[in-house]
């Protein structure tokens, strides 16, 4: 016991010299951390994650060629720092990434949560979520068909410099929980999604619900929603205006 006791002892004492050193350690160099800005505030929400859900309204995931009906939700991630900070002031410029010819636009509604937890039940679900926002899933859609094609991992399709435009996000007190409305996309002046949120499929709630057994969600995860119907490709000198109801439009140039 006594041995035990004393290798106890031990380690504790190792677990507490390496918090120390890691709290004293000094990084070569610094990493800006991903944030929004929350509306009518000035405080800024840091983004921990970025998650998103595929094929979440039926039309959409019939015009990508699955079925609605049989397909549970599925989920992929961009990077943090994918955040392209769209301001409901004017129009926001975003460049044409590189290695694409078929560049698609895919409006969103995003959740954002300042709670955490695994298995949460989808009666708990909204108690995770800070607010809302606007966003687009922007989407190399040629390199996500050809790795989806070669039965490879389409990250290189989804994941990339500013693939997620992003409105300030709108604390809960402000806007409530936006389960119905109008979601609209135009190019150009021209429809080219329109849906009400609560065609989703998979519900916010029932998001955060699946996601959680998947993931410990924490504290600045962003969840973006899925896309209704009418994807399609934009080009340079493009302008994107998305809608949500309830919230500020996005006003996003290709560039």
């Amino acid at each position: 016991m006594d041995r035990r006791k004393a290798l106890g002892a031990s380690l504790a004492g190792f677990a507490a010299s390496g918090a120390a050193q890691a709290a004293a350690a000094k990084s070569p160099f610094t990493v800006a951390q991903a944030v929004v800005p929350v509306a009518a505030s000035d405080e800024v929400f840091p983004v921990r994650r970025i998650y998103c859900v595929g094929r979440n309204y039926a039309a959409h995931a019939r015009e990508m060629g699955s079925d609605p009906k049989r397909e549970p939700p599925f989920f992929f991630q961009k990077p943090s720092d994918a955040v392209q900070f769209v301001s409901p002031a004017g129009i926001t410029e975003h460049p044409y990434p590189s290695l694409t010819k078929n560049y698609h636009h895919e409006l969103e509604l995003v959740a954002a949560l300042h709670k955490g937890g695994r298995n949460v039940p989808v009666e708990q679900a909204l108690d995770l979520v800070y607010g809302y926002a606007v966003g687009l899933d922007m989407t190399r859609r040629d390199l996500q068909r050809f790795m989806g094609e070669q039965k490879k991992p389409w990250e290189i399709g989804k994941s990339f410099d500013r693939a997620a435009p992003i409105g300030p996000i709108h604390k809960l007190a402000q806007v409530g929980h936006i389960t119905s409305g109008a979601i609209r996309l135009k190019v150009n002046g021209e429809l080219r999604q329109a849906a009400d949120l609560k065609d989703m499929i998979w519900s916010v709630a029932e998001q955060i619900a699946h996601l959680s057994q998947a993931f410990e969600l924490m504290p600045g995860d962003i969840i973006y929603s899925g896309t209704p119907e009418g994807v399609g490709p934009v080009l340079p000198g493009d302008i994107m205006e998305g809608t949500i109801a309830g919230l500020p439009p996005l006003l996003v140039k290709v560039v």
